[in-house]
């Protein structure tokens, strides 16, 4: 049979670029700079050494990939993913894969013990661990130090892999397993380590999370409890593979990609009210909104004065409180700032002052914003992306997603200064 009638969708596909032990990669017709990734029903273990056919495995590993990339390109990590196509294929932007896996680690287990005699198992890493190996099945994949990937000077698609990019891709790798670890910390599951592989972009040069995130990728303990475990570990540490131990490591990986099913669900909705003084300050509000709406969290904005009308500033305070959900105030007043003290001083929910400021009185107006009277503790910031930031902090408590989105925001910075410093250094 042809690779072009064993594919269950419409994309037209091209040469085979590459074929692995899991998977292949085809070019797509009339789509340059993209290609088609397809799972097999095939199941390693140790380079290779162990393999078996696994029925449906293909379709739960390419469900459980779809899933997990579709949420990180959602909040803002760059990946080669575009959409899944059939229960085994996905399209992805072509990439030029950088031979080394960046593996993360919070508990120490498998093969850190035994590179690391004395590490009992169970410790705990915090910050994460980091390691890097290079991709060498004959060699069994050995691990490289910063210094030796940093000394070999990797061209890839055109880019040289240098510091800069070992130190921004290394950040990336820890921002993405932080991620994961606390969406699957809301499941009850322990993420114990977990590998990821990384491209540059054959179009634009970019980096980006490339390969697949299945269960092949990670160790899962469900309540933390390594007897539990629902992920590849359990096929490599069988003795003997028998047709019954296959279908158990299927059953447990059909398991992980239902749980995944949670990252296409917000569970807790939440809402940040922005309160107006006048309507003259509009803009400054919008802006607020606008970045909280960045941050994925639903936003309301609302007119009322504490000065000039407080009982139908309270009576808006108490429609939002029987709401029964997490609210931010965001109070937006100026000169004189009643607005957020009275919201202070009368709901149990957070208040931000965000006062609109010009350049007359900005320096006697933000007192009132500052010195508030005993027994309150409204917080005081003068730009709108700071409010929205703050209120994103409160909210991203109990929302995974807008947590994962204030991550990714914090690595963006991150990188627009390392890019910074590296253009700096180049001018000199």
């Amino acid at each position: 049979m042809s690779s072009q009638a064993q594919l269950s969708s419409d994309v037209k596909i091209g040469k085979l670029i590459i074929e692995g032990k899991t998977k292949i990669v085809y070019e797509i017709i009339d789509s340059p700079g993209h290609v088609l990734v397809k799972s097999k029903d095939r199941i390693t273990a140790g380079d290779g050494v162990r393999a078996h056919d696994l029925e449906g495995k293909a379709a739960i590993a390419n469900l459980t990939n779809a899933r997990i990339f579709k949420y990180l390109s959602d909040i803002g990590v760059n990946t080669h993913f575009i959409k899944q196509v059939s229960d085994t294929e996905f399209i992805a932007k072509e990439c030029a894969m950088i031979p080394i896996e960046w593996v993360s680690r919070r508990i120490a287990t498998g093969s850190f013990l035994k590179r690391n005699p004395g590490v009992p198992e169970g410790y705990r890493f915090a910050p994460i661990k980091q390691e890097t190996f290079y991709k060498d099945d004959i060699n069994h994949d050995p691990q490289w130090t910063v210094e030796q990937l940093t000394s070999a000077k990797l061209e890839i698609g055109g880019v040289v892999i240098e510091s800069d990019e070992i130190e921004y891709i290394t950040h990336v790798s820890k921002c993405v397993f932080e991620i994961l670890e606390r969406f699957w910390a809301h499941q009850d599951c322990v993420l114990v380590d977990m590998k990821i592989e990384f491209g540059v972009d054959v179009k634009t040069k970019e980096f980006l999370l490339a390969d697949v995130i299945d269960s092949d990728s990670w160790r899962l303990w469900p309540h933390g409890d390594k007897r539990l475990m629902k992920d590849k570990q359990v096929y490599r540490d069988l003795k003997e593979v028998t047709s019954e131990d296959l279908q158990k490591v299927k059953s447990n990986f059909a398991w992980i990609a239902e749980k995944l099913n949670a990252m296409l669900y917000r569970k807790n909705p939440s809402l940040v009210v922005i309160l107006m003084g006048s309507p003259v300050d509009k803009s400054h509000c919008d802006k607020i909104g606008d970045a909280c709406k960045s941050f994925g969290m639903a936003c309301e904005i609302r007119i009322t004065s504490a000065h000039k009308s407080t009982a139908e500033t309270l009576k808006i305070v108490a429609h939002y409180e029987a709401l029964g959900i997490p609210i931010v105030f965001i109070a937006v007043a100026g000169r004189s700032n009643g607005l957020g003290p009275v919201l202070s001083g009368n709901t149990q929910f957070p208040v931000i002052n965000c006062p609109p400021t010009d350049n007359s009185w900005d320096a006697h107006d933000i007192w009132s914003s500052l010195r508030l009277p005993s027994g309150l503790g409204c917080s005081t910031v003068l730009f709108p992306e700071a409010a929205a930031i703050a209120a994103a902090s409160i909210i991203g408590l109990n929302d995974q997603f807008v947590w994962a989105k204030l991550k990714v925001k914090q690595l963006e910075n991150l990188a627009k200064l390392i890019r910074a410093d590296q253009s700096e250094r180049n001018l000199n």
